[in-house]
């Protein structure tokens, strides 16, 4: 009897692949009531196109559309219509992994074809993207990477190694979770919010390697980075005795061994800032006291030398790269004498003025950007609006 019904020929504008169920008999259902209404059902799978705007991933909302209607008859012929009251149920309990119903408007409207007008049934099931799963496997990692770059600040310029290697840590790694949160979305043409706040994370990291790097080029002066030739140490050592201004210090008798003596061509190679004291060494025969002049040793590293310069112009010179400014100061960090009656200041294991500064200005900047972050993704959601045409995004 049901193949001498008449049925309408419905089918899914934006379907993609549709099936009837037919296990273990075809699942379908007629019923005539005795004033002529027919009721006919039949349980289908579809997998429709849903046009996704991802501009506020993973923070976003989607409306995703299903139309039906007549594939032959035009709305002259044949009428759809949604019955009154809830023509659109769900199961009780039903839910979904990634987002949130948050409800399925309907509606009736005609649809115009080139072979004319056709009546169609919209309905539109409005989600919206639960972001929990993000906040665990993206958001919250980046943050804890970023803060874990910053612990370089609190490390003395001296360990290049470890800052250097801290860094480039931070940056594989945020260009590991970089690369694996994209893997499952498609390749859209624009940056989502996802994007941007992995960019955030991965300039900061970035940010920390070059600020080491501004350290070690402008303020990491007397370790190594720029030696002296044979013949500055010589006109070094010489001023060194004829300045009046310099002051040496003095430590009373102390019992060396004779082998523990540098001489004075490794001292002269060495790149190591060195303080001059008067020592008291004894002959290696006889034991007898002689008071001599120390020559620069490698006991003592001292790194930092502040010249009474304004900070704009010690930034341009090194910002320039002058060689002299440079020796200049290394020479100074030798010297350790007095320059315009106050002493120059030197520390050893020292810590530089730009990692003080950036203690302050990289959380509380990144702290900043993190609060616009999420203040406008969160509360700027757009509202769920009918799209008309309904059929044109989706039958692209």
């Amino acid at each position: 009897m049901l193949e001498r019904i008449w049925r309408p020929d419905t089918y899914f504008y934006n379907g993609k692949h549709s099936y009837v169920h037919t296990i273990t008999v075809p699942n379908k259902l007629l019923r005539i009531s005795q004033d002529g209404d027919i009721l006919y059902s039949m349980r289908l799978t579809i997998k429709a196109k849903c046009p996704m705007e991802l501009q506020n991933f993973p923070m976003d909302r989607q409306s995703c559309p299903l139309i039906l209607g007549s594939y032959a008859y035009t709305s002259q012929q044949l009428v759809y219509e949604w019955q009154e009251g809830s023509s659109v149920n769900f199961v009780p309990g039903m839910a979904l992994s990634q987002f949130d119903l948050m409800g399925s408007p309907y509606r009736n409207l005609t649809f115009v074809r080139r072979e004319g007008e056709f009546s169609v049934l919209q309905v539109s099931f409005n989600l919206q993207r639960n972001t929990g799963y993000f906040l665990i496997q993206v958001y919250v990692p980046c943050v804890l990477i970023v803060v874990l770059s910053w612990v370089s600040f609190w490390i003395h310029r001296e360990a290049t190694s470890d800052r250097v290697g801290l860094g480039i840590t931070t940056v594989l790694t945020l260009s590991t979770i970089s690369l694996d949160s994209r893997t499952d979305l498609p390749k859209v043409r624009y940056a989502t919010a996802l994007d941007w706040f992995l960019l955030m994370s991965f300039g900061y990291c970035i940010a920390t390697l070059l600020e080491f790097a501004g350290v070690h080029y402008f303020t990491k002066v007397g370790s190594g980075e720029l030696p002296l030739d044979d013949e500055e140490w010589e006109n070094i050592s010489d001023k060194e005795y004829e300045n009046p201004f310099c002051t040496i210090a003095t430590c009373g008798p102390q019992t060396i061994h004779p082998d523990s003596i540098v001489d004075e061509t490794s001292r002269r190679s060495s790149t190591v800032c060195s303080v001059y004291n008067d020592s008291v060494t004894y002959n290696r025969r006889s034991y007898q006291p002689v008071t001599i002049t120390s020559r620069p040793s490698t006991m003592e590293r001292q790194t930092q030398t502040e010249r009474r310069l304004p900070k704009w112009r010690q930034f341009l010179y090194c910002l320039a790269g002058d060689d002299e400014f440079r020796r200049q100061r290394q020479r100074e960090a030798v010297r350790n004498c007095r320059k315009f009656g106050e002493r120059v200041a030197r520390h050893i294991n020292s810590v530089s003025t730009i990692d003080r500064v950036a203690r302050i200005v990289f959380p509380a900047s990144f702290g900043l950007l993190n609060i616009c972050y999420w203040v406008v993704y969160v509360t700027y959601q757009e509202e769920f609006k009918w799209q008309d045409p309904p059929i044109g995004s989706i039958s692209k």
